[in-house]
Parts: C-alpha cells; structure tokens; sequence
C-alpha cells in the first residue's frame, strides 16, 4: 500500500471515531452526570475503557469482512444499507433536543460484573451495547466498499488506531469542560455538536446515495 492509502484509512478512522462519540450516549452522559464532582482524571479513565471495548467491537466488525467485497451483488447491498443507516441516525442526531440529565440505567452486564473502576465502568458500559457493533458492521461496509480503507491489515489497522486516537480525542475535550466546572456549558455544547455529527452523517448518506444512483446507472 502506498503512504495516500495509509493516510486516507487512519483519517477515516479517526474522523468516523470523533464523530461516532459525540451523540448523546451512556459514556457522555456518565461523565456529564458525575465527572464535576469526580474530576478531569476519572472522567477521562472512563472515556478510555469506553475506547477500549469500542476498538474491539471495531476489530471484530474488521475480521468479518474478509473477502466479502469481492461479490458486486454484496457490495452493492451493504451500500445500500449503510445509506439507511446514515439516513437514520443523521435524522437522530440532527434533531436532539436535550441531553439526558439522569444517571444511565445500569444494564444486565454492568449488574453481573459489578465495575468499581472509572475504565472499568467505560468498558462494560460499552460492552453491554451490542448495537455499537452492528454501527462498526455497518461502518466497515461503507468504508471498504467507497475503499476508504483496504482489505489489509495495515489499512484496517491504521484505522481502527485512528478510530481510537478520535474517540480519545472528543473525550478528553468533554472530560476538560467537566472537570474545570463547565458542566451546564457543556451539556449544551454536546447537544449543539450531536446536531453536528448528525448533519455530517446526513452528508455522509448523501454521498453514498450519489454513488448508488452512478452505480444503478452504470449497470
């Protein structure tokens, strides 16, 4: 693979994983919710396990995908799947109007383990979420049928690196606005950046239905 090729897999990743973290979810809202009282360094351990367990999910969702793409019939069906999806969860973020200010009801996993850690809490609250990997499934599909990534190991793993290095990112800027007292302020800052990551999913979906209509066109 050539250095464009690399580049472009570890910037989808690490686009796709900033945006993904910014909607309202279990880990914005735990440390929303606790992180002025417990600080900068519990919020940010928090964000990490979530990142931990995501990148897992994002493995696994890679290790599916094997030789997949080589069928049009696949592709063509997983593009237009990933266009529903995008179409969806754009129209879900783009229009949220507040951020949940209650604790995130504990799910049957978290009851079984019991995490008593800030990681430890991040990582079982994402792996009680089994829906993130179907939105990786959905993702790898989009990225390797528009060949945003590659089917190799370097591509797939440069991605899932940036997706990590994203994710860690958009943490550690909300974790800061906590920890330093700005919680309200925050609170409506993740509501505005949601409505953000919404319209770039929209935009997302619209490039992918551009290259649905060339596709049908051409055959």
């Amino acid at each position: 693979m050539d250095g464009t090729s690399l580049l472009r897999s570890a910037t989808t990743g690490c686009v796709f994983g900033f945006l993904a973290c910014i909607p309202v979810g279990p880990i914005n809202c735990t440390i929303i919710n606790d992180g002025a009282k417990r600080g900068f360094l519990w919020c940010f351990m928090v964000g990490l396990g979530a990142m931990a367990m995501d990148v897992i999910y994002c493995a696994m969702a890679f290790a599916g995908f094997s030789q997949l793409f080589q069928s049009e019939v696949i592709r063509a069906t997983m593009e237009l799947v990933s266009f529903l999806l995008m179409i969806y969860l754009g129209v879900k973020y783009t229009f949220v109007k507040e951020v949940p200010i209650t604790d995130v009801p504990v799910g049957e996993v978290e009851h079984r383990i019991h995490p008593h850690t800030a990681f430890w809490i991040g990582f079982v609250r994402v792996l009680g979420n089994p829906a993130i990997l179907l939105f990786w499934v959905t993702l790898t599909a989009t990225f390797l049928s528009h060949e945003w990534i590659t089917d190799t190991f370097q591509s797939k793993f440069l991605c899932g690196a940036g997706n990590f290095v994203g994710g860690m990112a958009w943490f550690t800027l909300l974790s800061l606005g906590v920890a330093t007292g700005r919680s309200r302020c925050s609170s409506k800052t993740l509501m505005r950046m949601s409505q953000f990551s919404g319209l770039s999913l929209l935009i997302t979906a619209v490039i992918i239905g551009i290259r649905l209509v060339k596709m049908i066109a051409h055959h």
